[in-house]
């Protein structure tokens, strides 16, 4: 089983700037919900922690780590997606520029989801029955459920709340989505 967590929201997610691969913190909500999160997982037996490398999700790893004491693994697979030159800019702004969505330098999505799910292949066979915590971003994610669902959530379709849960396993040679966008855990969420 796999648990992917959505790091805790930044400064830049409540402003509505694009990150990207832009490596912001966590605000003061974000930490707030990793905290939160840390508490979900506190409930039940789990493995190990796998971690995209950017700050707002190594933060959050690191948080809901506190307790449980499990080592962490970074894995650049879980990146978020580069957005290019529309990175920092705001929806209004990204459509003003962009009105295309066709954002200079941005990584396609094609690229983003054989990223992903090399890393979710390595974690799978580097950890066969493990229960594995699994931290990253939205685009990722929703570039995970779109795949595994065949399109009909993730990617376009689904606002990926930060610090939501999303559960997936392999199982009978293919990936099963148990939930997603799960907040039930959260006392504060946008």
């Amino acid at each position: 089983m796999i648990c992917i967590v959505r790091h805790g929201e930044t400064d830049w997610n409540l402003l509505g700037r694009l990150q990207g691969k832009t490596d912001i913190p966590l605000n003061k909500t974000g930490i707030q919900q990793a905290e939160e999160c840390r508490a979900y997982f506190n409930q039940s037996e789990w493995d190990i922690v796998v971690t995209s490398p950017l700050k707002r999700a190594k933060k959050t790893a690191t948080i809901i780590n506190e307790d449980l004491q499990l080592p962490i693994i970074e894995m650049e697979e879980f990146k978020e997606r580069s957005f290019g030159d529309a990175e920092g800019l705001t929806l209004e702004e990204r459509d003003a520029q962009y009105p295309d969505r066709n954002y200079p330098n941005m990584e396609t999505r094609q690229e983003v989801l054989e990223r992903a799910m090399i890393g979710l292949t390595k974690v799978n066979q580097q950890y066969p029955g493990k229960k594995v915590i699994l931290v990253a971003h939205g685009a990722v994610i929703g570039a995970i459920l779109s795949e595994i669902s065949n399109g009909e959530i993730g990617s376009g379709k689904t606002k990926l709340i930060n610090a939501s849960l999303n559960h997936v396993e392999y199982v009978e040679e293919k990936w099963k989505i148990h939930n997603y966008n799960q907040i039930d855990h959260l006392t504060v969420h946008n």
